[in-house]
């Protein structure tokens, strides 16, 4: 039997440091930590750190990448293609790409989750050029969209509602 040869990933050595200032997007009640960069695994994958605010999360949304959340702290309502979920503390949730999808803090506490992007999405530009649309809050549905173009994120509707409850 001969050995087969093996090709690693192309990932970067990298050490992400826990003490990095957030980027901040108070109109959604967002910190975000990018935790590892796209140019880190040559654009397979990215991984970010989110922290929600009580009652927050994004607008209801669909892009080309692929997410897969774990919930490191708290409580999440998920909707995914129109089903709703609770997803807590060490739970995973996969959302493909190209699917509507949108979560909610569900606790009085702020919760915490890290995400795994695929292919790779430049976060630190995406959720700073966020922050500047959101400046003055949430915007109307054309500037979102405006803003969405550039990045192929196309918003659907307004945050999921913390007292939506599960459909599934």
């Amino acid at each position: 039997m001969t050995p087969s040869k093996i090709i690693p990933l192309p990932i970067s050595f990298l050490h992400s440091n826990g003490t990095d200032a957030p980027i901040k997007i108070p109109a959604i009640g967002l910190d975000l930590f990018v935790r590892m960069p796209p140019a880190a695994s040559a654009g397979e994958f990215c991984f970010i750190e989110t922290i929600n605010a009580p009652g927050a999360g994004p607008p209801r949304h669909r892009h080309p990448e692929a997410e897969i959340f774990r919930v490191l702290e708290g409580r999440y309502l998920y909707e995914a293609d129109g089903r709703r979920f609770y997803a807590e503390a060490g739970d995973v949730v996969s959302i493909p790409g190209g699917m509507e999808h949108g979560f909610v803090n569900v606790t009085d506490k702020p919760a915490r989750q890290f995400i795994l992007i695929a292919p790779a999405l430049d976060a630190a530009a995406f959720f700073t050029e966020l922050a500047e649309t959101m400046r003055d809050g949430i915007p109307d549905q054309a500037a979102l969209n405006a803003f969405g173009v550039k990045w192929q994120v196309e918003f659907l509707g307004p945050p999921v509602g913390r007292n939506e409850g599960p459909t599934a």
